[in-house]
Order: structure tokens, then C-alpha cells, then sequence
């Protein structure tokens, strides 16, 4: 752990520093790509003065993507945390170099030249991928690398939109697959160099910052429910949208490579119709939390850019999900709160925008803890947690995936997020043993013990090990069946404690259950004598794979056994 949180500091830097070149990227190719000019001034493309031709720059953006991602890595493609979460769990944490290099300018041309995208999931990646290089430079286990890939990712977030607290939660709802100080802390020592790095890079946040509301009253928190429930039903929606475009895709006659410039043509066109679905979308987030976007306005902003967004995202182009969210969520806030008898549009806003990344993402306090920190409106944690619920619950009853996980599942790898005990770490070994141990004295002639098998005595057949005891009935050795068949293959007809192993590995009757299976995996063995531990040679026990399993099954009663208490 303390290893692994110098190595976060590192990290933290380095993140810090490609999550400021990658916001410059996108700047400068915004301005190249929509006012000709070489600058990195912070422009959006909403005032570009291109008529008709600004429809041919996202699909010439797409084009160039599409080269990239054929002859350079397929692994730029998509929004970026499926691509984090199947090197965490497929890949043992190891990304290429070229990834972490095509990545960033792959999803800087995409969101520069108009795609409807945000930098979020694109960072994600680029600053895990750094991190995986880093991790790789040294001799560290998969299980380590993972961390400090993590810890690139989120401190990627945090630098980019000055959420070390979001980054964290996002790092254990979404890409540890588990909750330890050996992951957990190195990962939130990078998120917070991270965010202070940030301040003389890009400067501090927040980036959103609002007026602040008065704490929530008992009927805003039923409204926040409600609009949460809307928004999961949002999130369900946006979901099979994106994967039926991605489905139809599929479908053409074409190179996978052509399909990011025909998604881009929707993109020119949706960007003619309405601007304000073009590049990343801050300044549209902001206005709908400053309540700037209303009526009308809203429901084109919300049909324009779920749709232009859908297209682009399945036609496998390079850019993340959060920022497109975030607006369509805020978006179908402000257009309910314009039926709520309590609170301001910008209010209803925030709380959309929390329930639908907190729906589509699976991520209830990632989402809450972002929209605070975006915003600095503390007293609204109560209505965007109700929010943020409310859409999960609908969301986890609706759909069997996120779109997140949903992509990974149609590559054939299906993962679950949902964290539990390890019962083999709950469990003891004297709770799982076999009592009836399968033994046989040590004198006893091989083509004895063989004789007694092929009889079919049950103890010794049912088990494939036998304990080797001394006639004082301590413990000297184990034979398998392997152990037999080679030895009488040599014609020997020694005493079975020739043919069989005195180096024994053992367990306990105390110890978890799961330092016993370590013990069995080391060895590459799959029994155990159990003995007291004050006394090495006294038997007490069996422990072999079905009495392993047994600590499963008791699990899986536990889970689906109804019964009267």
C-alpha cells in the first residue's frame, strides 16, 4: 500500500499534465477546425461562421479517426471506461503505448471538430493507460498494476473537472472490483495531487458554480424521486437508442473504419439545426443550471442531442459519455420542473443531471458527489441522492446492463458490479471439513491400497487423496490416485509411503477458508489434511474441493432459500 501511494504521486502528476494536454488538444483543433486560426483559446464551435460547410467538418474529423483507429489500434474506438474495464479485468492491466498516445488526439479531433462528446471517458482511459505504462516499468502483480492504472484514471477526472471526490467513487463503483486501503488509498493520493496540480494548469473549480439552493423541503425530495424515476426511464431510453445505432451500423456493407464519418454526417446536420449539440457542451451544461434554457429550447436541445449523440456513439467514433448525459439529464430536469410547483428550473436541472448519469452509468454517489462538486451546492445532497436512486432503481429493474457494461457483454465478456463478501473469507475450515477422514496405515503394500479402491470402498473412493498414518495414528503422508496409478506403472509394490508425498501442506481448523484455498493454489493441489495447530500430526479433519464448494452452496441458500424465520 505505502509503495503503490508514492508511485500514486507520480501518477497524480502525470494525469494532471495529459488532462491539460488534452483540453489544449481539444481547443486547438476547435479553433483550427471552426475559425481557422491556430490558438488554444477555450472557444466553442457555436459560433462559427461556416454556413452549410461546417457540416463537412466533423465528418472530415470522423475520417481521420477512422485511419487512426484502422491502422494505428481499434482500441481508440468507443467512450473509453469499457475500454478501462476490459483491461482491468481481461487484459491484467496492461495497456499499449501506442492506446495511451492515439487516444487522447483521437478523442480531441472527435470532440474538435464538432462530435458531440465529452473528455471524460477519453481522459479516463488516456490517464489509465499512462498509468498502466508507469506500473509497467516495474515488477509489480496484475492486482498492483490495476491500482495505479486506476489511480491514472482518476486523477484524470479529478484534473479535469476539479472532482477528486467524484473521481474516487467513480474509481470504486466502476473500475476496482473491490474495496481495500491497498487500492482504495494509492488511488486517492493521485486524485488528490490531481486536483491540486490543476489549479496553476487549468485553474480552480468549480467549473459550474451556481447560486446556492436552500436545503431541500420534504416535497422537493418527493419531486426529486420523481424526476429521478424519469430520468431512468431517460437512461433505459438513451441505452437502447445507442445500441440500436450500433446495431445498425453493424448492418452496413462497409469497413468499420467508414462508419465514424457517416455518424459524423448527422452530427454537421444536427449542428446546423441546433449548435448547441456540437463539441463538449460546458456552456450549455452551465445555462441549464443558471436556468438560461427554457420551453421550447429544451425539448430541441433534448431530441437533438440524444439523437445526434446516439448516432455518433454507435458508429464506434472516439469520445466519453458524462458531459452528453449531464446535458440531456439537465435538460429533462428543467423541462419537468416547468410542472413543479417548488424550486427553480436550474435546481430540477441538477437533480436531472445527477439521476441520469446515476442511472446510465450505474453509479448513485458518483453522480451525486459530482454534481456537488461541479457546483458546490452542498445543500442539495439529500434531493440529488433521492434523485440519483430513483433512477438506478428504475434503471437495475429495466435493463440487465449499464451502457457501460452492455458494450463489453456484446464482445462476449459479461461482468457483474456488484460488490459482496467473499464467503471463503467468512468461512472457517473446521465449518467446511470433512469429518470421515479417507486414511490408510503406512505399512500397507501399494497393490493393497489399489486392491481397496478398485472394491469400491466408498471413503477412500469418493475422496483423491488418502491420509498416511503410523500405528500410533499420526500423520505421515498423502497418496493420491495419481500417486498410485504411477507407481504401479513402475511395477513398485513399496509401502504406499514410498509412492506417496511427506511434504505436506496443511491447514487449520481456525483459519479462514480462504488462506486454506490460497494454500491449495500455490501448491497446485486440491486437498488438505486439517490438523490442530499445536500438534502438526493429529488429523482432525479432510478439506478437498467439495468441501470448498460447500461454502458456496451455503451462500447460494442464503441468497435464493425463502423460509419462515
Amino acid at each position: 500500500m505505502l509503495l503503490l501511494s508514492v508511485m500514486a504521486l507520480a501518477i497524480g502528476v502525470l494525469s494532471a499534465c495529459v488532462a491539460w494536454g488534452l483540453l489544449w488538444l481539444i481547443a486547438s483543433i476547435t479553433n483550427l477546425a471552426f475559425y481557422h486560426r491556430f490558438s488554444s483559446a477555450s472557444v466553442t464551435p457555436q459560433g462559427h461562421q461556416l454556413g452549410w460547410w461546417m457540416v463537412l467538418v466533423p465528418v472530415a474529423g470522423a475520417l481521420i479517426i477512422g485511419l487512426m483507429a484502422r491502422f494505428g489500434s481499434e482500441k481508440i474506438r468507443g467512450h473509453g471506461i469499457p475500454e478501462a474495464l476490459e483491461a482491468i479485468l481481461l487484459g491484467r492491466s496492461r495497456i499499449q503505448l501506442k492506446v495511451a498516445l492515439l487516444k487522447p488526439l483521437s478523442s480531441a479531433i472527435s470532440i474538435g471538430t464538432g462530435g458531440p462528446f465529452g473528455a471524460e471517458g477519453p481522459i479516463i482511459m488516456t490517464g489509465g493507460a499512462f498509468g498502466s505504462l508507469f506500473a509497467q516499468q516495474f515488477h509489480l502483480t496484475a492486482a498492483e498494476r490495476k491500482t495505479l492504472l486506476v489511480a491514472g484514471a482518476a486523477a484524470g477526472m479529478s484534473a479535469v473537472f476539479a472532482t477528486p471526490v467524484a473521481a474516487v467513487l467513480l474509481a470504486v463503483e466502476l473500475l476496482l472490483f473491490e474495496w481495500k486501503p491497498r487500492s482504495f488509498i494509492p488511488v486517492s493520493v493521485a486524485a488528490i495531487v490531481a486536483s491540486v496540480m490543476r489549479v496553476p494548469l487549468l485553474g480552480v473549480g468549480p467549473i459550474f458554480a451556481t447560486l446556492p439552493h436552500a436545503p431541500p423541503s420534504g416535497e422537493q425530495l418527493a419531486y426529486a424521486a420523481g424526476v429521478g424515476v424519469l430520468a431512468g426511464f431517460g437512461s433505459g431510453l438513451l441505452t437502447m437508442l445507442v445500441y440500436a445505432c450500433e446495431d445498425l451500423f453493424q448492418k452496413l456493407p462497409l469497413h468499420w473504419m467508414w462508419w465514424p464519418a457517416i455518424g459524423a454526417v448527422s452530427v454537421g446536420v444536427g449542428g446546423l439545426l441546433d449548435p448547441r449539440v456540437l463539441g463538449v457542451g460546458y456552456e450549455t451544461i452551465h445555462g441549464l443550471l443558471r436556468g438560461e434554457i427554457l420551453g421550447a429550447a429544451l425539448i430541441g436541445l433534448l431530441v437533438a442531442k440524444a439523437l445526434v449523440w446516439a448516432i455518433a456513439l454507435g458508429s464506434g467514433t472516439s469520445g466519453g459519455v458524462l458531459a452528453p448525459l449531464l446535458i440531456l439529464g439537465g435538460a429533462l430536469g428543467a423541462l419537468a420542473g416547468r410542472w413543479i410547483p417548488v424550486g427553480d428550473p436550474g435546481l430540477w436541472a441538477l437533480i436531472g443531471m445527477a439521476a441520469m448519469m446515476g442511472g446510465t452509468m450505474r453509479s448513485p454517489l458518483t453522480a451525486m458527489v459530482f454534481a456537488v462538486e461541479l457546483t458546490r451546492d452542498f445543500n442539495l445532497f439529500p434531493a440529488l441522492l433521492t434523485g440519483s436512486v430513483a433512477a438506478l432503481g428504475v434503471t437495475v429493474l429495466l435493463m440487465r446492463r449499464s451502457i457501460l457494461t452492455e458494450k463489453l457483454a456484446r464482445r462476449g465478456h459479461h461482468i457483474t458490479r456488484e460488490y459482496s463478501i467473499d464467503p471463503f473469507e467468512l468461512a472457517r475450515v473446521s465449518e467446511v471439513m470433512d469429518h470421515e477422514i479417507p486414511s490408510a496405515p503406512a505399512e500397507m503394500k501399494l497393490t493393497e491400497l489399489a486392491d481397496r479402491l478398485a472394491e469400491g470402498d466408498t471413503l477412500l473412493h469418493r475422496r483423491q487423496g488418502t491420509l498416511i498414518m503410523n500405528a500410533q495414528y499420526r500423520l505421515v503422508g498423502i497418496i493420491t490416485q495419481g500417486d498410485i496409478v504411477r507407481g504401479l506403472r513402475q511395477t513398485l509394490n513399496d509401502e504406499i509411503t514410498e509412492a506417496g508425498s511427506r511434504d505436506l501442506v496443511v491447514a487449520f481448523p481456525d483459519e479462514p477458508l480462504h488462506d486454506a484455498l490460497s494454500k491449495m493454489l500455490a501448491r497446485d493441489v486440491g486437498r488438505l489434511p486439517v490438523v490442530e495447530r499445536d500438534d502438526p500430526t493429529r488429523v482432525v479433519g479432510y478439506l478437498g474441493r467439495a468441501s470448498i464448494l460447500s461454502a458456496r452452496m451455503k451462500l447460494h441458500d442464503e441468497e435464493n432459500l425463502r423460509q419462515r424465520g
